[in-house]
């Protein structure tokens, strides 16, 4: 399976993946934060990082079977906090 996640985080959707027994083939994710990365990295280093999702041509990377994600975890922490507005 070809899998592509955005706002990746450490990868838990990867890992929620592989504890239902889902054989992952391709995992793209789409992630900023070094820290996370790196996590990811460490844990799955077949994992091909895209960078920031504003910038990927999901176009180039071909069929994708799931397509997963969760929410950008630094705006949700500001909006919460009522200090970012959105435009």
């Amino acid at each position: 399976m070809r899998v592509v996640s955005v706002f990746d985080g450490i990868s838990c959707g990867r890992v929620a993946l592989e504890r239902a027994g889902i054989k992952v083939d391709e995992y793209f994710a789409c992630e900023i934060k070094e820290d996370a990365i790196k996590v990811t990295q460490a844990n799955y280093p077949d994992t091909i990082q895209l960078g920031d999702v504003r910038n990927v041509d999901f176009k180039k990377i071909g069929k994708i079977d799931l397509f997963i994600g969760g929410r950008p975890a630094a705006r949700t922490a500001e909006l919460s906090a009522g200090i970012w507005a959105a435009p």
